[in-house]
């Protein structure tokens, strides 16, 4: 399979690359010149590192998805991941809907009331979960559950040999092993997004009327005059994009570890660090591209 020893011999060149530079900046160069060089690779160390890193992540992310459209399909193993990234964190996503709703809609009552227009409160949670946080809240638990594993369980693999004995059988180990992750991941995330944004309205629901007093007519009245479709589409968007971040930063980290255990404890940190802090720049890149000022 061609893209199956590309995966491997850019596993093999990165290794090599990563191993020169820490050769360079490790080594106790003799004269001006060599020290210079020595001075300027460290320098340049973290800048190589990211672009190494950006570079491999788009190369093997090309590869899952052109495998993501090439037979045979691996059903069992889709549905299999399909029900580890959504149904077994539902709860975990129920959970954290339910409390954000709550809390949010207890900072906004308390908020409104200075303006005596608590009433409101049910149109701004709506708007506020649909918009920005059930899909944040979401690809975040997701990140912190899914990603983790997903880094976790591919870098044992690859460090035990097992990713090799695959290669070995003449089957591409990212169609195998990658493409159901990435398939499940973009198709989970924007489930697990609804059922956060319909979890989290009930929580503002139950604070908001049966705790503070707000008349629950007025309160799903709001909800209609403040939510348009632009808000749920642009919550779906971000939640498919998440999760598209989500196992491509995942995968490649765990595909590429190396170092033992240690190592794989390393990748899988880097992997949820990474996919957060992704997360949260995808977001801003489009609400700013999605809202109209």
């Amino acid at each position: 399979m061609v893209f199956a020893r590309t995966s491997e011999q850019a596993y093999g060149s990165r290794g090599r690359q990563t191993g020169l530079i820490r050769a360079i900046v490790s080594s106790k160069p003799q004269g001006f010149g060599k020290q210079a060089l020595r001075a300027v690779m460290e320098l340049l160390a973290p800048v190589i590192d990211v672009l190494d890193g950006v570079g491999t992540t788009v190369q093997l992310t090309g590869q899952t998805l052109y495998w993501l459209m090439r037979k045979p399909f691996r059903v069992g193993q889709m549905v299999a991941m399909m029900d580890f990234v959504g149904v077994q964190s539902l709860f975990i996503v129920s959970l954290t809907g339910a409390f954000s709703g709550m809390v949010l809609a207890l900072q906004m009552i308390h908020a409104l009331r200075i303006f005596q227009a608590e009433t409101m409160v049910g149109g701004i949670v709506v708007v506020a979960l649909t918009r920005e946080m059930a899909p944040v809240f979401a690809g975040l638990m997701v990140t912190a559950r899914v990603g983790s594993a997903m880094a976790a369980e591919l870098g044992n693999m690859r460090v035990t040999e097992q990713i090799d004995a695959i290669t070995t059988m003449s089957v591409s180990p990212v169609q195998y092993l990658l493409t159901p992750r990435m398939f499940a991941a973009i198709t989970m995330m924007p489930l697990l997004y609804v059922v956060y944004t319909i979890i989290g309205t009930v929580g503002a629901y139950v604070v908001a009327v049966m705790w503070l007093n707000v008349d629950p007519g007025i309160f799903v009245d709001k909800i209609r005059q403040f939510t348009v479709p632009a808000d749920i589409v642009m919550g779906l968007i971000k939640s498919v994009v998440f999760g598209f971040l989500i196992s491509a930063i995942s995968c490649r980290h765990g595909f590429y570890a190396s170092g033992g255990a240690r190592g794989v404890g390393m990748a899988t940190t880097r992997a949820v660090v990474q996919s957060a802090v992704s997360i949260l720049i995808a977001n801003y890149i489009i609400t700013s591209l999605m809202t109209d000022l």
